[in-house]
């Protein structure tokens, strides 16, 4: 008789629910997505009522197509998409109002607005986060100011506020559990991550109770029992949550200070494991917690990327270079070695560890040697050098040095970008041959919470390609030199048209 593990990965884009046996593999996998609400201000929003409906939908589907008994299934976990905020009342269990996504800016007002009354030295150093409305606290300090009854209902304690993890917890268990973990509680920018405990300074200059957040607990805790509103003939207990990125990083196997992930997609999240002790970063890194397991912390260096994969989709979409991301790999490795062109994708500003918000892209270096093959090799380099930047950082802060890189998401299919990637680093890539890491990694921890996994033998011969170094010293110190060039030309453009 075969025992079952859920991973649910509740993203940006949809909800995927994964099925994993009792040696750790996938055996079912379904997604599905939700409506993106963007108005005419360019703020996101997402339907809870939506998202929980579609996960049920999916648990429902699975135990159909995988032909189970749900009581096999003995625990579930949860990954969510990081800093997405929302409000709802306790006593009825209805949202407030739609749940406000990382990407919305809304608000940025409020947070301009503390800076100018000196709070953002204070949250800085007590969340370990830069004053930004990229963040959850500005999103929930919005809600308060502009939906009507929030405030009342906060004062009356009737007021839950919290991440897409804590909603979906609540409504797994019906509304007895109103609980978050360690790594979605840094994220929010309420959480003081020296001393473990929602900060009473910070969450009053933003004006939230601190009573009106979730209890936090371990990210390998119990999080209650659930049966999906009956569709489980018997409740699982909930035995993991984390922040989507947390979750990859504990899937990719970086449990000792020094490891390091990078997730490439539309952006990029880069992210080590630095120990049981915060570095706070001094050059444009940001510090949060990995996870708390059993009681101990881990805390990581984190470095955003604005703009990686979504460099590729502007080759294929806006300026038609390409038909497929596919036929990158080809032209980069056919492209004229004696070209010297380089190319910054600041479509948006800059992210780690720049931190330049008015920068816009650069193509440089351009000489008649310059093509199509060229300039599409420019936009792949383009995303290695901005990892090596990010992780030269991390190492220089951590006093780690990178035993290799982990990495996963669609680009690391391509061998040129890999290959290129560790040339830079000098230090090996590996590439999982698993894809669905966040989900992997709460469903690993919740197996390992019951006792169905070991977790040496659980990640002991996790399947992929390394890719090695192969390029002389002088030459990687030419290339990231040129690198630097153009990037000190791209904010010396942007200076002298502030």
């Amino acid at each position: 008789m075969k025992s079952y593990i859920l991973g649910i990965d509740q993203s940006t884009q949809g909800t995927k629910v994964l099925l994993f046996d009792d040696a750790g593999t996938i055996c079912h996998k379904a997604t599905k997505s939700h409506r993106q609400y963007i108005d005419e201000k360019g703020w996101v929003e997402h339907d809870p009522d939506e998202i929980w409906c579609n996960l049920k939908d999916l648990i429902r589907d699975m135990l159909e197509a995988a032909d189970i008994d749900g009581r096999d299934i003995k625990a579930v976990g949860i990954s969510n998409q990081r800093e997405t905020a929302m409000a709802w009342n306790r006593q009825t269990g209805r949202p407030v109002h739609r749940a406000i996504v990382w990407q919305c800016a809304r608000g940025a007002a409020i947070c301009e607005e503390l800076r100018r009354k000196g709070f953002d030295s204070l949250i800085k150093n007590t969340t370990g986060l830069p004053l930004s409305p990229y963040f959850s606290a500005a999103k929930l300090a919005w809600i308060l100011r502009h939906v009507e009854g929030t405030k009342a209902l906060m004062a009356e304690g009737n007021l839950c506020m919290g991440t897409m993890d804590s909603w979906l917890v609540y409504c797994m268990t019906k509304g007895q559990v109103f609980r978050t973990d360690f790594s979605n509680a840094s994220r929010t920018q309420l959480f003081d991550i020296g001393r473990l405990t929602w900060s009473q300074d910070v969450c009053r200059a933003f004006g939230i109770e601190p009573s009106a957040l979730p209890e936090v607990t371990d990210s390998n805790g119990l999080y209650g029992k659930t049966d999906f509103d009956g569709i489980l003939p018997e409740a699982i207990p909930i035995h993991a949550v984390f922040g989507d990125s947390h979750a990859a990083l504990f899937g990719q196997a970086c449990h000792r200070p020094g490891m390091a992930k990078a997730t490439y997609g539309t952006g990029s999240s880069v992210m080590m494991n630095i120990g049981d002790k915060p570095v706070y970063s001094q050059h444009g890194l940001v510090t949060s917690l990995a996870w708390s397991l059993s009681g101990k912390a881990t805390y990581v260096l984190e470095g955003n990327i604005n703009y990686t994969g979504a460099a590729i989709t502007w080759l294929k979409d806006d300026l038609q270079l390409i038909q497929s991301p596919e036929e990158t790999m080809n032209l980069a490795k056919a492209a004229n070695p004696k070209d010297r062109s380089y190319f910054v994708p600041a479509f948006t500003g800059l992210g780690a560890p720049y931190w330049e918000s008015q920068a816009t892209g650069l193509y440089t270096g351009v000489t008649r040697v310059t093509g199509k093959k060229e300039m599409v090799r420019a936009v792949l380099d383009a995303i290695a050098y901005q990892i090596n930047d990010v992780t030269t950082l991390m190492q220089q802060e951590s006093g780690y040095r990178l035993p290799s890189l982990r990495v996963d998401g669609g680009p690391t299919k391509n061998a040129y970008l890999m290959q290129f990637q560790t040339d830079l680093l000098d230090c090996p890539v590996d590439v999982p041959e698993a894809a669905e890491l966040s989900a992997i990694g709460v469903a690993y921890a919740a197996g390992l919470a019951v006792g169905l996994y070991d977790q040496d033998a659980l990640f002991k011969d996790m399947k992929g390609l390394s890719y090695e170094p192969s390029m002389a010293g002088a030459r990687r110190r030419e290339l990231i030199q040129g690198w630097q060039q153009a990037i000190s030309q791209t904010l010396a453009v942007t200076h002298q048209g502030a």
